[in-house]
């Protein structure tokens, strides 16, 4: 596929999504979180979605790469490339401290400094391992009903095995969009709560860097190699994020209105 086929394949998902992007970034939500207590509101119902995130990003190794023995060569290199380098990025990132850990483990860890509970999320993360399925998982934890909504949609999306559904759904649903998100909640959390919060603002801005700098210019070249030439696919790729960003949506609402 020539690059500028691409590229205008790209801007025309980006086109069709930018209302929601736009709804989603200048969401009522970010004007409610004005002290500890909405912050940790937000953590509580976000968490699953930093969760499910990493749920999705090696359900997209598992599609496009070997991760079975023996090892068999799987796909192109350059997919695997693409999503071998985002995932040593989500899994494998330093803390303030230069400590290894996962980005959804260091989300906990801001959670605590924080003092939003981390009942749920840990309740939910038992049953898994005791091999309950998601839905089950969340249900049985109490999770709050969009951030419930919202995961069960994502394993949807894992459950097609489509790797170019799950890829524009990580790229336009997840990683593309963090940067804009999450800017002024950053800006104003380390101006007001530079303590309390300094994890929270760390994992933040790690997302904004490595994010907008790095892993968003990734995981859009993954949707151009998995949709190539074919139409269908980039259809279903442009429904598959219109839908992501949707859900999103549903939860900042659902967020907005707790607080």
């Amino acid at each position: 596929m020539s690059t500028s086929i691409a590229g205008n394949r790209i801007d025309q998902i980006r086109s069709k999504v930018e209302p929601l992007r736009a709804a989603i970034s200048g969401h009522p939500l970010y004007k409610r979180i004005t002290g500890p207590a909405e912050v940790q509101v937000f953590m509580q119902h976000h968490v699953y979605a930093v969760w499910d995130f990493m749920s999705l990003l090696k359900s997209l190794q598992n599609a496009l790469t070997c991760t079975q023995v023996p090892w068999v060569p799987v796909g192109t290199a350059e997919t695997r490339y693409l999503i071998n380098e985002i995932v040593c990025g989500e899994e494998s990132d330093v803390d303030p401290e230069g400590r290894r850990m996962s980005h959804f483990e260091m989300y906990l860890a801001a959670m605590e400094q924080a003092g939003a509970s981390t009942a749920e999320i840990s309740a939910m993360l038992k049953a898994i391992n005791a091999g309950a399925e998601p839905s089950a998982a969340l249900q049985a934890a109490q999770a709050p009903p969009a951030a419930h909504s919202f995961v069960d949609y994502t394993f949807q999306v894992i459950a097609g095995n489509k790797p170019h559904v799950m890829a524009s759904v990580f790229t336009f649903g997840r990683e593309d969009l963090i940067p804009q998100m999450f800017y002024g909640l950053v800006r104003d959390l380390g101006q007001r709560f530079p303590d309390r919060f300094g994890l929270f603002q760390y994992y933040l801005q790690r997302h904004i860097e490595v994010d907008g700098d790095h892993h968003s210019l990734l995981a859009i070249e993954m949707v151009n190699q998995l949709c190539g030439d074919d139409p269908v696919k980039w259809q279903e790729a442009e429904i598959a994020a219109i839908r992501s960003l949707e859900c999103r949506l549903e939860l900042w609402n659902s967020i907005h209105d707790q607080l």
